[in-house]
């Protein structure tokens, strides 16, 4: 490549403006409900989650086939008990007329085969249930895994821009996929046994008397209808109890993350009325989801003890006349019952179905988000990019780039720079200038709407991803630490770092002394957030975990910022070195930190404006010269 120079063109920045949908308080069914995102189509969640199911389909088969089994086996006992009750009856009629006597034998075999019956319907449903169990998990094993797979592959727009927040990530990873598995596990057997229980009894009671079995039969029209009717109008309330419950959780976690800033202004009576908004409309769904719900059993229990009484009524009749034997009466009035419960039992479950169905339409949502699209050109013979930066040189060439986080917002304006390998590039300028903008197109976090951006003469559109990153190393000015010890933390650069080499690294970024000094060293855990160290702290983390990177591009985002002026000097020092041979990118506020950076880009309002090295810019007097200046005025 020929030599680099920096040539000075423009960058922007606009503001997007963001905020939160006023809602209402009221409670109950005289609250006002905001309306909710329209139900989606319910037969095609359905399908999607059988389709997804697909891989566990013969333990599916197995736990259906032995749940029908055992409510056969439960089916087929009344009918049983009945033959005994009735030789048990004929036994005392013979006997009281003298012409025989009770066969205890054969009512005993009677009874022995009952308990045989309903042993192996123990035996299924406890088979159903172990198979069930293990199938429900596995399945959401694999959704939660997919969920994080894809939380890493969606753009960084699909957060920025507001599509979905943190919370309501994480309520689709835990709440929506633990009921989902509840659902599965619970629900569908049940809607199988049910309906296996409502065929076999209705068999069972045609073949004891049809005339009874058309009174029960009766309320089956009513039993739809009811069904119908709540479930309908029920689905919408149990789809937005769950969108608002993402709401809530997004909600908490905000209000937790921001709590020290929360009371330092006064401001905890505005967070607990903004918690109390998204409260009441997740009160109102919920509210208005459980009670249609809950109005099915009643009304289901109210038809059935409707046919009860229809039957009682038949059956005496019929009992009188000699028309069906005693022992068929008892079995007859236990098949009410059983006929009865598993109506009842579906109107149940339908609630439990109805949750299932909203939560996979959430899950689903987000499984089929769209993903960064790899737009590197595949070698036919090897599969693999046809272009590859491997480990950089470090050269970066912006080429009249322009970008926009908005269509009609452009943030760059045709933004032109080259950097030669292993130079110090400092971007300087007011808050909103574009300078984190620029890097996030540099990391492909988004791609530029026009022009090109270069590494070591690669176009970056035309390498993966993976292999562009592995190239970076960023120090930002919030410092991301994760729950875990210090030196998982430093290693998080590079995993196969052995000890000495994170502990060199540590000592690299001054952070060995204060390492030491925590209870076990090394080795001491940081909580989540890191909040058991102090901010300078986790920032000199960050920068050791840099270190330990060694990449050939470095991105400093504000890396000194939240550390004392003798610290600062230090890790100034370290970052000297670190920067040493390497492609440097310095976003700084400190102008004091980029005196011996090989140029100095200033941005206002979108724009170069200043480009030079430090003493240059000075001598100029220009832009760069006020805000150096202005950072050492006393303030009247």
């Amino acid at each position: 490549m020929a030599e680099h120079t920096l040539r000075e063109q423009g960058a922007g920045q606009a503001g997007r403006p963001t905020g939160r949908p006023a809602g209402p308080h009221g409670h109950g069914p005289g609250g006002r409900m905001a309306p909710g995102e329209k139900p989606k189509d319910l037969g095609g969640t359905v399908r999607k989650l059988l389709h997804y199911m697909g891989p566990y389909r013969v333990g599916l088969i197995v736990a259906v086939a032995l749940a029908m089994a055992s409510v056969l086996f439960s089916v087929v006992g009344p009918k049983v008990l009945g033959s005994a009750t009735t030789e048990v009856i004929r036994g005392a009629q013979a006997a009281a007329a003298g012409t025989g006597s009770i066969d205890f034998g054969k009512i005993s075999r009677i009874l022995i085969d009952l308990l045989c019956i309903y042993l192996a319907s123990a035996a299924a449903s406890g088979a159903q249930s172990w198979i069930m169990t293990g199938v429900t998990q596995k399945i959401v094993y694999r959704m939660r895994g997919q969920i994080a797979q894809k939380i890493a592959r969606v753009p960084l727009s699909y957060f920025d821009g507001g599509t979905m927040s943190k919370g309501d990530v994480l309520s689709r990873m835990t709440n929506d996929v633990d009921t989902l598995s509840q659902s599965l596990n619970q629900g569908l057997i049940q809607l199988v046994t049910s309906i296996t229980q409502v065929v076999g009894v209705a068999v069972m009671m045609i073949s004891i008397s049809l005339p009874l079995a058309g009174v029960t039969f009766v309320t089956l029209p009513v039993s739809a209808l009811v069904l119908g009717a709540l479930i309908k109008r029920s689905q919408r309330y149990f789809r937005l109890q769950q969108q608002q419950l993402g709401a809530v959780n997004g909600r908490v976690e905000e209000d937790f993350s921001g709590q020290v800033v929360i009371q330092a202004f006064n401001r905890g009576e505005r967070a607990v009325e903004h918690f109390e908004r998204e409260n009441d409309l997740l009160y109102e769904s919920a509210w208005k989801s459980q009670f249609l719900s809950g109005l099915m059993q009643p009304l289901m229990n109210l038809v059935g003890n409707m046919g009860y009484v229809g039957v009682v009524v038949v059956g005496a009749g019929l009992a009188v006349t000699g028309a069906i034997q005693p022992g068929d009466i008892q079995s007859f009035i236990q098949y009410v019952k059983n006929f009865t419960q598993p109506i009842t039992q579906l109107a149940t479950v339908s609630n439990v179905l109805q949750q299932m169905a909203a939560c996979a339409e959430r899950v689903f949502e987000f499984l089929e988000a769209p993903e960064e699209e790899e737009t590197a050109a595949i070698d036919p013979a090897t599969g693999k990019p046809a272009e590859a930066i491997g480990r950089a040189k470090g050269a970066v060439d912006f080429d009249h780039v322009s970008f926009g986080y908005l269509p009609d917002k452009t943030i760059i304006h045709d933004f032109t720079a080259d950097v030669r390998a292993g130079r110090t590039v400092a971007i300087v300028g007011p808050t909103g200038a574009g300078k984190t903008t620029l890097m996030k197109l540099l990391l492909r976090f988004y791609d530029v709407d026009a022009g090109t951006l270069f590494v070591d003469d690669h176009d970056v559109r035309d390498v993966e991803r993976e292999d562009l990153r592995q190239n970076f190393a960023m120090v930002l000015q919030d410092a991301w630490l994760f729950k875990g010890t210090i030196r998982e933390n430093i290693r998080f650069g590079r995993l196969d770092a052995t000890d000495e080499e994170v502990e060199a690294a540590a000592r690299y970024a001054h952070c060995e002394h204060f390492i030491k000094t925590l209870p076990g060293g090394y080795d001491f855990q940081l909580d989540e957030g890191a909040t058991n160290v102090s901010q300078g702290q986790r920032q000199l983390l960050t920068i050791a975990r840099a270190v330990l990177a060694n990449r050939p591009i470095l991105i400093l985002d504000e890396a000194t910022s939240n550390v004392d002026t003798r610290t600062e000097w230090r890790i100034q020092r370290a970052m000297d070195k670190l920067m040493a041979g390497r492609t440097s990118f310095v976003i700084a506020h400190r102008l004091s930190t980029i005196k011996h950076a090989d140029a100095i880009l200033v941005l206002r309002d979108g724009d170069i404006v200043e480009k030079g090295t430090h003493d240059e810019l000075l001598a100029k007097g220009g832009f760069y010269a006020q805000l150096y200046q202005s950072q050492f005025e006393e303030v009247a």
